[in-house]
């Protein structure tokens, strides 16, 4: 009698612990939280992911080697996208497949960072009233953006602001020494010679920060989803023969088939280079970060126009 009496006070004692034990996991699972930041475009997420990666779950909707004009997302990317703690958008269209659902953040409240709210924003070279979205490529615009982006993330549950500070600061720096690596490249090339001919207009803030000329583009819009008419192409040759260009510049992603025929239009000896304007690619193709990706499309437009 005495040993069952024992066994049931094991019993009970041992069922009087499950609440305690369960407790004890929900408050690890809670303490071990970490908000969800969604963001649009790799490069944004890229920027993100050194901001607060280490304190928050980043997702990116676009992959590697995408055009952020065309893509669209999954029901379950619309899903994520709609339970995130933070979305991360570059807008002014940009993301032309994704306004709808950007839309549907904003009407249901969400908390939505869009990156050109924070930037004097320049108009897409040739047009009055286009505004350009690319302005990724001028690394102190970039800074602007990592500013106002730190006062959000500091809002996040969860997220420890002096973590937060030192890793912005840390990126801070890092594009400082990047706009400096740009203009000191740059610098090789001959004022004369600073001009930039596209596969559409998407290095306007570059031009703007650097000093550059912008001739034109094969496809005379900000985004890649317009066609060009026999008379912008006729008008671009005429541009790149009296200006004597000696590259165009294509998206890495896209065929260059217009540029070439444009080489062609023209009838003149240049060089189609490849850079990447519009997405990161992936680890080991040459530009999985936004300052490689920077970096290496300083390099080669530096070694196409100092000759």
């Amino acid at each position: 009698m005495g040993q069952q009496m024992r066994h049931s006070v094991k019993t009970l004692l041992a069922l009087l612990m499950v609440p305690l034990v369960l407790t004890g996991c929900v408050g690890t699972a809670e303490q071990g939280h970490k908000p969800s930041i969604v963001v649009t475009t790799n490069i944004l997420a890229d920027v993100v992911q050194n901001l607060a990666g280490g304190q928050a779950q980043v997702h990116s909707l676009m992959p590697a080697n995408v055009d952020p004009h065309s893509f669209e997302i999954s029901a379950q990317q619309a899903a994520l996208l709609n339970d995130a703690d933070l979305v991360v958008s570059n807008g002014l269209n940009l993301e032309e497949g994704l306004q709808r659902q950007l839309e549907a953040v904003d009407v249901a409240g969400g908390n939505h960072f869009v990156a050109t709210d924070h930037l004097k924003v320049l108009k897409v070279s040739g047009s009055s009233d286009a505004q350009d979205p690319h302005f990724w490529t001028d690394p102190a615009r970039m800074t602007q953006v990592v500013d106002a982006l730190e006062e959000n993330l500091a809002q996040l549950p969860g997220i420890s602001s002096e973590q937060l500070n030192a890793d912005t600061q840390a990126y801070r720096s890092e594009l400082l020494g990047l706009e400096q690596q740009m203009a000191d490249s740059f610098n090789q090339i001959p004022e004369t010679s600073r001009a930039l001919v596209t596969n559409h207009h998407v290095f306007g803030y570059l031009a703007d920060r650097f000093g550059f000329r912008t001739i034109g583009a094969v496809i005379p819009s900000g985004t890649t989803l317009a066609s060009p008419s026999a008379a912008d192409l006729a008008s671009l040759a005429e541009a790149i023969r009296s200006s004597k260009v000696p590259a165009i510049f294509v998206e890495s992603a896209q065929p260059d088939k217009l540029a070439r025929a444009l080489a062609d239009e023209a009838r003149i000896d240049v060089d189609i280079v490849a850079l990447y304007s519009e997405s990161l690619t992936l680890p080991g193709e040459g530009a999985d970060s936004y300052l490689e990706m920077m970096q290496v499309n300083t390099e080669r437009i530096t070694h196409a126009l100092r000759n």
